[in-house]
């Protein structure tokens, strides 16, 4: 689900403005329309609102994936409209519909598209956290769903690009969700945490607090394996990347993220 990813990574998340659907998709329409590789005079609004009509695009479990289907070649691109409260759009199972991705469609698109519609209709199927999108209070927790429900519909099909960049929005998301006044109050520090197989890991830090608590730390490994993040305590670690040597040892670039107010 990459073009998800891109959405996100590409600021493309948007809270709507109301639960009225015509409005919705014309609010998405509007802003795929302003992208600068949709071609110019593309009429998104005109083409997802015919399309709607002769289908509902609702795909269940409150989701919908309304689109517009253009000629010639270019980018499968989407957006992401969330409605806090839910909004009545006449899907087939009749549920409310939280989360709206919008799609543009070019010709040599569509299989992609079909594809990615797929995976999503699985995930959500299986997805544990389903109830979140409804629950959620605030645009970072979405996001958060969302990343949590791409990296659990790939698994180990992502490639090393793909959970790069999952991380860096993870960063970007820890630091956003706390309010402006608050970041001259953060410690952020960089860590590389080297492991040896069958020896203790070793962490490289000039903060002496932060090498402590990470020489110490349970789960530590664990966490940054499957998750990409680990926080028991006062720091929250996010991997960023990670480089494998000779040996099967393996370097983990690390942000290292505390409030100075949790010392």
């Amino acid at each position: 689900m990459n073009t998800l990813l891109d959405a996100l990574q590409e600021g493309r998340l948007f809270e709507l403005p109301d639960n009225n659907k015509d409005d919705a998709l014309q609010f998405l329409a509007h802003i795929i329309e302003a992208i600068p590789s949709v071609p110019a005079g593309t009429d998104v609004v005109g083409l997802v609102t015919a399309r709607e009509a002769s289908v509902n695009t609702g795909l269940g479990k409150g989701w919908a994936v309304p689109h517009a289907r253009i000629s010639g070649e270019g980018d499968l691109i989407c957006v992401i409209g969330w409605s806090p409260t839910g909004m009545n759009y006449g899907g087939p199972d009749n549920l409310p519909v939280s989360i709206i991705v919008m799609y543009l469609v070019p010709d040599d698109q569509r299989n992609h598209y079909l594809r990615e519609v797929s995976t999503l209709a699985r995930a959500l199927l299986a997805y544990p956290r389903i109830e979140g999108f409804k629950t959620a209070s605030e645009l970072n927790d979405i996001r958060e769903i969302l990343l949590d429900l791409i990296s659990v519909s790939t698994g180990d099909v992502a490639g090393p690009d793909t959970r790069v960049r999952m991380i860096q929005l993870q960063t970007r998301a820890a630091i956003e969700a706390l309010p402006a006044g608050d970041l001259s109050k953060l410690i952020i520090e960089p860590v590389s945490i080297v492991v040896n197989p069958g020896t203790k890991h070793v962490v490289l830090t000039q903060n002496a607090d932060l090498r402590i608590f990470l020489d110490n730390a349970q789960g530590l490994m664990d966490g940054l394996v499957s998750n990409g993040v680990f926080q028991n305590g006062a720091w929250r670690i996010l991997k960023r990347g990670e480089m494998v040597y000779q040996g099967d040892r393996i370097v983990y670039d690390c942000l290292a993220i505390k409030s100075i107010a949790s010392r």
